[in-house]
């Protein structure tokens, strides 16, 4: 992934229109957008480096699992593990949920427990190294997503980070998403799908694409109970763990685009005005032309060949929808999540937004008005 400066790209204002539809935008406005109508993206996919590398890796599941299974080394150097003989990585979030649970006392929880310590050391220093960086310097406010978080083990580990940065003297509090973290990727789309066109229907598809998981949902807008979305719904949703099925980038694509043909038959069942417009969220830089520049290295083939463009390759599998060929637009997977939490924002300028996956995301913000 490329560093992105703290400034926010400048993207044409131009626009297409038709007199009897919904409005079109221009290829550079199409993905990646910056500047929106309630909020300025000022950067993403930050690449903040320190003596050991970069500092966000230190601050992932991956980085969890990684550091559990260093501590299990050492416990089975003195001649136990507590866990069963599997890689850390193989252990899941319900396992180690349940072992704080109901094994308080045991030699498991104990060692969970000084995992959990030095990962929450691990991310409040992260998060006081992004403070540094200029696109984040005037952060109020850091919202932490991911899946990471919705388990047991992570929400102790961003509570004791929490903690820590209190006892350093930094202001700025680490809040939960407002609602479920598989709908945060999802929801955000609201805030970027052409407002012309959500005005003609009633809910969009989008999609989440991440190193583990691959969701995609129908969001409903509900525009009259909200004009700000904060009542927008994920009415329908599916999940698929692909990292345990290995796809190829063709299959997975495949895959994908079989799930969203279920979700536009429900609409369908349900009467419900779906919009030919799909979102995508996935890891990494996004260039204006939907390709992706760096940052994919977690999901499966070369998704940043020259040659491969997500929203082309998936417009060709999908049937028209409201009898208009589907605009499919790309965004980066933590701005997208960060952009669902846009209406309970409203109380500071500057926030930003670290993503606990497979990786760390992040995106910072500043908000218009």
């Amino acid at each position: 992934m490329a560093k992105t400066s703290g400034k926010p790209e400048k993207t044409s204002k131009k626009k297409s229109r038709k007199s009897d539809g919904p409005e079109l935008f221009t290829l550079e406005e199409a993905h990646g957008a910056r500047e929106l109508p309630s909020v300025l993206v000022n950067g993403y996919s930050l690449m903040v480096r320190d003596k050991d590398g970069f500092a966000g890796d230190r601050a992932s599941q991956t980085a969890f699992r990684e550091l559990l299974e260093e501590w299990r080394v050492r416990r089975r150097e003195k001649g136990s593990d507590p866990f069963p003989k599997v890689h850390s990585r193989e252990l899941s979030k319900t396992e180690l949920d349940r072992l704080l649970a109901h094994d308080k006392a045991s030699e498991g929880a104990d060692l969970l427990h000084g995992v959990i310590e030095e990962f929450a050391e691990n991310l409040a220093y992260v998060v006081r190294r992004f403070l540094k960086e200029p696109s984040w310097r005037k952060v109020e406010r850091i919202v932490i997503g991911g899946g990471f978080p919705e388990s047991d083990v992570g929400e102790r580990a961003i509570l004791q980070a929490s903690a820590m940065l209190l006892d350093l003297k930094v202001k700025v509090p680490l809040a939960r998403l407002s609602h479920e973290v598989d709908d945060g990727g999802l929801l955000g789309w609201v805030h970027l799908a052409p407002p012309a066109m959500l005005k003609h229907h009633d809910a969009i598809l989008a999609v989440d694409i991440g190193g583990t998981n691959l969701r995609c949902g129908i969001v409903k807008m509900r525009a009259k109970r909200a004009k700000d979305f904060s009542k927008a719904k994920v009415i329908e949703r599916q999940k698929w763990r692909h990292a345990d099925d290995k796809p190829s980038r063709s299959g997975l694509i495949d895959k994908l685009a079989e799930m969203l043909e279920e979700l536009i038959a429900h609409c369908k069942r349900e009467g419900l005005r779906l919009a030919p417009f799909i979102g995508i969220a996935c890891p990494g830089q996004i260039r204006k032309d939907g390709s992706i520049a760096s940052g994919t290295q977690n999901l499966p083939g070369d998704w940043e060949s020259d040659t491969f463009h997500l929203p082309s390759a998936l417009s060709k599998k999908l049937p028209l929808i409201d009898k208009q060929p589907v605009m499919v637009r790309m965004h980066n997977d933590a701005v997208v999540q960060g952009l669902s939490e846009v209406p309970f924002m409203r109380d500071v300028k500057y926030w930003g937004v670290l993503t606990i996956g497979t990786g760390l995301g992040n995106a910072s913000y500043t908000n218009n008005g």
